[in-house]
């Protein structure tokens, strides 16, 4: 049985790939850097093996098996931070240096398409990455994807958000911009027809569906397919910054990766050839069609992975295990308990919370403390949950991310990611048929300390009501 590296496995390609690769008869050595974010189908859980390395931490790649036949890079940095491109080429250095020490005999690169002149900072990036990983002693196979759509993705979701929360828009000159999508199963096909395919080695191909379509097109066939009319006009006194917070204040997106992509979507993105198709006898999907199945599994809740879910969604890139233990010294809290009549009703209540469900109790405080925090450059409420009934450590809940959750022990653990002069958690456990809802605030500075008092008031009436709504046997 042939064994295959997969870092990126938390990711939004990594988390489709996984499955296909274990039913293909691969064994995959899943590359995580936190395991408390790492979650899979009970089925295949016994036919994987995962190792937790940082690709920016040299040594932590020592835990790379020697036996590895394959391995995929599935590595992006684009939203991480200011000095993203330094990273990835170290982390692509790094990697190269670990894999000549094993028995690999090909590395498959997931890219994205550079064959413009002028390119954008974060596709320079990705095109410095494959150079580095091109040097190592094994068949590289590059392969270079645009615009990628499917329920989650996050090229997906930011059309699906200017599409349905903007009757009218006024838009950048950039909506002109040609480019070339290619939906999420073709990528899969791509992605896994091409490992161990000896006629791979050493090329690199553009991956792309058939159709060439402006931003503009992509946004009014979108609007189409969800039956809705859509007015766009474009006007060419937008500047690059001014069409970032454009972004960013009407979809989902962080500010950084809103600024990465308005720098990439300033440049045509077109596949020079369609070899690859040809070569795996693919056809690829229509853009309408990738949208329509894309809907289907948000419909059947069957979402596998959401961009947003990345740790670079949120303010902070970190190992959620380091928050797991809510601290005691120096903190702040509000403690609220209540009886409850039917444990299991409340649960599923708490396990519902947030996205769609939102927060039971006056919600337009907590969608005005999303805005709050847009305004300051947050992550604000519109990330949501990726799932409606599960929730997993690592997910993303509004502006929390998920900490700890386990239903069996009847606890819930979020921490904030929304702008903060410290750090916040909001915790649900069920002990004894009573609810004790926590939420600890450790203050940074003087201002952490007037900002906790300025809300002492909001959190009476508004963790009050929440409880009060938790606790209830049902939910109009």
């Amino acid at each position: 049985m042939d064994k295959v590296l997969l870092t990126g496995a938390t990711g939004y390609i990594g988390k489709r790939l996984l499955p296909f690769l274990v039913e293909k008869g691969y064994a995959v050595i899943c590359c995580v850097r936190d395991k408390n974010k790492f979650h899979v189908a009970e089925s295949i859980k016994n036919k994987i093996e995962v190792i937790e390395l940082d690709l920016t931490k040299k040594e932590s790649l020592s835990n790379i098996p020697h036996d590895i036949d394959f391995a995929y890079y599935l590595v992006h940095s684009m939203s991480a931070s200011t000095n993203y491109n330094q990273l990835e080429q170290q982390s692509a250095i790094n990697f190269r240096e670990a894999v000549n020490k094993t028995k690999a005999k090909q590395v498959v690169y997931l890219s994205g398409i550079v064959n413009s002149e002028t390119l954008s900072k974060h596709l320079q990036s990705r095109k410095n990455v494959e150079h580095e990983l091109s040097k190592g002693n094994y068949a590289l196979t590059t392969v270079r994807a645009g615009i990628i759509i499917g329920s989650g993705s996050a090229s997906f979701e930011i059309i699906r958000d200017l599409v349905e929360k903007l009757p009218v828009m006024i838009a950048p000159k950039w909506l002109r911009t040609k480019c070339q999508p290619i939906g999420i199963a073709d990528v899969i096909k791509i992605l896994t027809g091409v490992l161990g395919n000896t006629q791979t080695y050493n090329h690199n191909y553009d991956i792309a569906g058939n159709e060439i379509l402006t931003y503009k097109e992509m946004l009014l066939w979108f609007a189409q397919v969800r039956g809705l009319k859509r007015k766009i006009w474009t006007v060419p006194v937008m500047t690059p910054k001014l069409s970032s917070y454009w972004l960013y204040f009407i979809t989902s997106t962080s500010y950084k990766l809103a600024t990465s992509l308005v720098d990439s979507m300033k440049v045509e993105v077109i596949a020079k050839d369609n070899e690859i198709n040809k070569l795996l006898q693919l056809n690829p999907l229509p853009y309408k069609e990738c949208i329509e199945r894309a809907f289907y599994k948000i419909q059947q809740n069957e979402i596998l992975s959401s961009w947003k879910d990345s740790t670079v969604s949120g303010r902070l890139d970190y190992r959620i295990s380091e928050y797991i233990k809510v601290p005691e010294f120096g903190c702040y809290k509000d403690i609220r308990k209540k009886q409850v009549k039917d444990e299991l009703q409340c649960v599923e209540n708490i396990w519902k919370i947030g996205g769609e469900t939102g927060w039971y109790y006056a919600n337009w405080l907590w969608r005005l403390r999303g805005f709050i925090d847009k305004l300051f450059g947050g992550v604000g409420l519109r990330r949501g949950r990726t799932n409606l009934n599960h929730i997993q450590a690592g997910d993303t809940l509004d502006f929390w991310r998920v900490i700890y959750s386990n239903k069996s022990e009847m606890r819930l653990l979020l921490f904030a990611e929304m702008k903060l002069p410290g750090d916040a958690w909001l915790e649900f456990q069920i002990k004894d048929k009573v609810l004790v809802q926590t939420a600890t605030f450790r203050p940074k500075g003087l201002l952490g300390r007037l900002y906790w008092y300025s809300v002492l008031p909001l959190h009476g009436f508004i963790f009050t009501g929440l409880i009060n709504k938790l606790t209830k046997n049902n939910h109009s």
